[in-house]
């Protein structure tokens, strides 16, 4: 049985929540503080966590930061009241792997949770002999099998779906993908609205693997489409 984590300080809130995420077949644990929460996941990981980010005293992006520089690998869901763009990319910017805006519908955030939950089964059940081989752009290494990714022999940590995007890009170098197409292979998301997710993520990814993320040479933006991977980092960017 899965497990979710979910920080959430309204009580009515979580209360829904939880009846509905056990109703679907999960285990979950609860807290409204962003201190217990970092503390229940050291305790015990849990597959998913939903992470409000309005929180009183430590905020949900400070702890996400956090849950992030501990566990790289762990799916982060943020719950957010705010509707400004800038709020939901600083989301996405200090880690979390989606979001999901209030007021939000049950069934689309079990939907989420079951989309985070497949993504997290297939990493932890690939095995080598059903991966492909380490994908090598100039000086960036990509291990499927260990989900690692190496810039001029450094270890370069990245979390769930910045591994998937690269991954993605790099197995099909030189090809433009929109948006849109990015966000149904890579998050499963299959409707409009969440187009800044992708450049986040983007954003993030570069300041990771570039040499000069202000200045692109493996993931590349196409004007007018989308991103690209370069099969060429040292020509033109």
């Amino acid at each position: 049985m899965a497990e979710i984590l979910l920080v959430e300080d309204d009580t009515e809130l979580s209360e829904l929540v939880t009846g509905r995420l056990v109703e679907a077949g999960y285990s979950v644990r609860s807290t409204g503080d962003g201190l217990a929460a970092l503390k229940l996941v050291d305790a015990a990981v849990p597959d998913v966590v939903l992470l409000d980010i309005m929180l009183p005293g430590m905020d949900g992006l400070e702890v996400c930061r956090r849950l992030r520089s501990r566990y790289p690998l762990l799916y982060v869901i943020m719950l957010t009241a705010r509707t400004s763009e800038l709020d939901r990319v600083v989301g996405l910017e200090v880690g979390a792997d989606d979001y999901v805006t209030k007021p939000f519908s049950l069934e689309e955030l079990v939907a989420r949770i079951r989309s985070a939950l497949r993504r997290v089964k297939a990493t932890s059940e690939r095995t080598e002999t059903e991966a492909d081989a380490p994908i090598r752009v100039a000086g960036l290494e990509i291990d499927p099998v260990r989900r690692e990714v190496r810039r001029e022999g450094e270890l370069v940590y990245l979390t769930v779906r910045e591994f998937d995007l690269l991954l993605f890009l790099a197995r099909q170098t030189d090809r433009p993908f929109t948006r849109m197409q990015l966000l149904a292979q890579v998050w499963d998301i299959h409707y409009e609205g969440y187009d800044r997710t992708v450049d986040s993520h983007v954003q993030r990814l570069r300041a990771k693997i570039e040499p000069d993320p202000s200045r692109p040479r493996y993931v590349r933006t196409v004007w007018g489409v989308g991103y690209k991977m370069a099969s060429d980092p040292g020509g033109e960017a």
